[in-house]
């Protein structure tokens, strides 16, 4: 069966990726891996995190992927062994230095997109140090991954959703000669996102506060079926800066669409893509090199069709009935709204059924009212709560 692999950060993101469907997900702690900028795991919550997935017959991977630097081995080396006692099912790495470490500890390792694998001798020497799988450059074509993977004696995943990189991917020092924060260690500010006014030696101007390098995000919903032909074994989605709304909503798409494969159904998974962030889609580098019609020149960086606003937060549950009351200190709810429920271990999307105020049933409540509902799974006291809403 081919993995299906979510991002994640927190146990939010964490709960909504299983519950909606993923084979595998991968995530960082506080150091050494490419999405500083996200919220992340301690070390601490290692334990937890692989006996939640392997509680669900999910699998973990660890990501540390970021450059090593010498008087960082020792600390790395020991985050190591914390993720083998945690029984880590793998990490993810870049840095060659992680290679001997992994094997001291008997841990698998897959080697990063980092890495820009592009053809089969590459994975095949990885293969050779030990790599149990190495995940592809995102520069790779569709023609091209078919012949890599007839060609090479290793397990290769790919990417098939999320967002791109204008350059190849974490080799861009434009953050780093900005604002002192390198891409290669994880910390990138994202200065392509922004507006640029480009004019070349003769003072002619070439961009005028355009955003010439925003990368449209990925996008292989419309040719999955051609990726999984090629016997890939992972298909990973990108995203971990993403909140739990975008991480159910991509893993549910892609997770129909590997088990139901049915192109009739592709203006359907879109529309559901497209309700979550993005930047406007693009095939990456999968059908053709892309050009300006990868370039998202106008948009502020967000085209979703839907929104999670606040609506409110839980001021008790009680577990026999499935009920939670809940403060709507920011907006009224009515039945049939779709909302989360969110905390620090706590993931719940559903539509709302069923609603009390002061003990009456009510098919609508207003802003301050102290509300009753079922909910679908746990939630705890202060979780919050939010209401998804079309723009």
């Amino acid at each position: 069966m081919i993995e299906l692999l979510a991002p994640c950060h927190d146990f939010a993101t964490l709960k909504s990726a299983v519950i909606n469907g993923a084979n595998a997900v991968y995530f960082g702690v506080k150091s050494f891996n490419m999405r500083l900028g996200a919220k992340n795991f301690s070390v601490n919550d290692l334990k937890k995190i692989v006996n939640y997935c392997h509680n669900n017959s999910v699998k973990s991977y660890l990501t540390i992927n970021s450059i090593i630097y010498e008087t960082e081995l020792l600390k790395v080396d020991k985050l190591v062994e914390k993720a083998k006692l945690a029984k880590v099912d793998a990490i993810i790495i870049h840095d060659l230095s992680l290679i001997p470490i992994a094997k001291k500890y008997k841990i698998p390792f897959h080697i990063s997109t980092q890495a820009s694998i592009s053809n089969s001798v590459s994975a095949n020497v990885y293969k050779s140090l030990g790599a149990s799988r190495v995940i592809l450059a995102r520069e790779v074509s569709l023609k091209d991954l078919k012949k890599i993977v007839e060609n090479s004696n290793i397990p290769i995943e790919v990417f098939v959703h999320g967002a791109m990189c204008v350059s190849i991917s974490g080799r861009c020092f434009f953050s780093q000669e900005l604002y002192g924060k390198s891409a290669n260690r994880g910390e990138c500010m994202q200065p392509c996102r922004q507006k640029w006014i480009v004019k070349n030696d003769s003072g002619e101007l070439i961009y005028d506060g355009e955003r010439f390098l925003n990368a449209k995000d990925l996008c292989t919903i419309e040719f999955l079926d051609k990726i999984i032909k090629t016997g890939v074994v992972s298909l990973k989605i990108e995203g971990r800066r993403k909140d739990s709304f975008y991480i159910s909503t991509i893993v549910k798409v892609y997770r129909e669409a590997i088990d139901n494969w049915n192109k009739k159904r592709i203006p359907e998974w879109l529309d559901m893509l497209n309700s979550v962030f993005n930047r406007g889609f693009s095939s990456g580098f999968y059908l053709r090199t892309p050009g300006k019609e990868s370039i998202n020149f106008k948009d502020d960086g967000n085209t979703s069709t839907f929104k999670k606003t606040n609506l409110g937060i839980v001021k008790d549950y009680y577990s026999k009935i499935g009920v939670a009351k809940i403060l709507l200190n920011h907006k009224g709810v009515k039945l049939g709204d779709e909302i989360i429920v969110e905390g620090k271990t706590s993931f719940v999307r559903q539509k709302v059924e069923s609603l009390e105020v002061d003990n009456k049933k009510v098919k609508k409540a207003e802003k301050n009212n102290l509300v009753a509902l079922k909910v679908n799974d746990v939630v705890r006291k202060n979780d919050n709560v939010y209401l998804i809403k079309k723009v």
